[in-house]
């Protein structure tokens, strides 16, 4: 288990590297495909995947990222209005094939996972955006590394011992405190290359730190999904690690958060 986790996990981080250094379409692809598939996963824990609701959700993240793409901002809104008014009318026409729960479903997924991972295309095409879009990862994956090595050495107060026991509050603490140090560090080095930043070294550590607290919600939220449904992973793509859920549920809520925040430095 722990050599195919490892094996997978390299080669999502090369597929990453690779898509964030072209960027371009080839980022947007990827991140549409992600997003299209976190989605299935999400529509299937309601029993909504495949459906009318669920297509119509899929054609709205396309259309989302196309607005996106070709930097068509002003059309988002009524374009999200439309894919409301046409899931209800969907709803009345199928009356009462679908439960109203999974048109509920199909509405969240847009906005869960394709509205948030588009953020991190987003942020790539910011000026530096080959730099400034990692921080959404050390505020993530980096956060998450430094709360388990936290958690496992010194951790005793459960911080949700409901939702999930095995979260500390001295796990969650080191998370914060590391990835604000692992944003400090990336700012050191690549200070050369932030010209579009004032003050990387002061602006990183805070945004790595704000995303890391976001992330362990996003974590957790997605834990509460699963356990109110009763399912162990959202789905098997990524061996050892579960579905695309289970790996970037903590970036779907970093990615936004970073892309905010950058937006205030910018």
């Amino acid at each position: 288990m722990f050599k195919e986790r490892l094996i997978s996990g390299i080669l999502l981080v090369l597929i990453a590297i690779g898509a964030i250094y072209m960027g371009g379409w080839v980022l947007w692809g990827v991140l549409l495909l992600v997003s299209g598939i976190g989605m299935i996963e999400l529509e299937r824990v309601f029993k909504a995947h495949f459906s009318v609701p669920s297509i119509l959700s899929l054609l709205a993240a396309a259309g989302y990222y196309l607005l996106i793409r070709f930097e068509q901002d002003t059309y988002t809104m009524p374009m999200v209005i439309v894919f409301v008014l046409t899931l209800l009318i969907c709803f009345v026409i199928g009356y009462p094939r679908y439960e109203f729960t999974k048109i509920l479903a199909c509405y969240f997924a847009l906005f869960y996972v394709a509205v948030t991972m588009c953020c991190i295309y987003r942020i790539r095409e910011l000026d530096s955006g080959v730099y400034l879009v990692w921080l959404v990862f050390l505020g993530a994956w980096g956060s998450d590394t430094c709360a388990y090595c936290v958690g496992r050495l010194i951790g005793k107060h459960k911080a949700f011992p409901v939702l999930s026991p095995k979260k500390s509050v001295e796990g969650c603490v080191g998370g914060v405190l590391g990835a604000a140090l692992l944003g400090f560090l990336y700012a050191l080095i690549f200070e050369s290359k932030l010209t579009a930043v004032g003050s990387p070294m002061i602006a990183f550590p805070v945004i790595c730190a704000c995303a890391s607290v976001l992330s362990q919600f996003g974590d957790l939220a997605a834990s509460g999904i699963k356990r109110q449904h009763e399912i162990k992973d959202y789905g098997k793509l990524i061996p050892g690690h579960g579905g695309i859920l289970d790996r970037f549920d903590s970036v779907i809520f970093t990615a936004p958060a970073t892309f905010l925040l950058l937006t205030l430095v910018f």
